[in-house]
């Protein structure tokens, strides 16, 4: 009786454990790792991909939540495969030295409903900063569906040299689906 008790009681715990966090994966082919840059006046959209990494989801515990992703600079795309191929060079990410972009979060706490706030470092082209952003962790068949965003500075991280054309305002906009 007793072992099976203490079989039932850790058969209980375990569940509730698995319950209140997950490991997750984000799925590259469904999530979208976008920025947004005003180059002559004009938006100029581009995309990462190549995503991958770890999401931790502790909806209990929203604080023991994390994130660790990476993606590959090297697929950069803005839809002009010229540009694509100078934003690799050394003029701005150096594709061949920094192959990737990592954010990893340093602490997430919960705002309201499905609404967390996260402190983060970036880390691309070499250069670690601390960034603070907002998203929402909607679940979805097998996971969450993460959305959120910030403004970065260009010149922060050594992209791209000074320009009267392309500002040094960009605004990343992230939707990842993790399982």
């Amino acid at each position: 009786m007793k072992k099976t008790s203490f079989a039932l009681a850790v058969l209980f715990l375990t569940a509730t454990v698995s319950l209140q966090a997950q490991v997750l994966k984000p799925s590259d082919a469904e999530s979208k790792v976008a920025f947004i840059a005003r180059n002559m006046g004009m938006d100029v959209n581009g995309t990462f991909s190549g995503l991958k990494g770890t999401i931790t989801i502790n909806k209990t515990t929203p604080d023991k939540s994390n994130f660790d992703v990476t993606v590959e600079v090297a697929t950069i795309k803005t839809g002009i495969d010229k540009r694509d191929a100078h934003l690799k060079t050394s003029d701005f990410f150096d594709a061949a030295k920094y192959p990737q972009i990592r954010l990893q979060s340093k602490r997430i706490l919960p705002k309201s409903g499905d609404t967390y706030y996260a402190e983060a470092i970036l880390t691309m082209h070499g250069i670690s900063k601390e960034i603070k952003f907002d998203f929402i962790a909607k679940p979805v068949s097998g996971g969450y569906r993460l959305t959120g965003g910030f403004p970065l500075i260009r010149q922060d991280y050594k992209i791209g040299g000074s320009s009267m054309t392309l500002s040094d305002k960009v605004n990343i906009v992230l939707t990842v689906v993790a399982k």
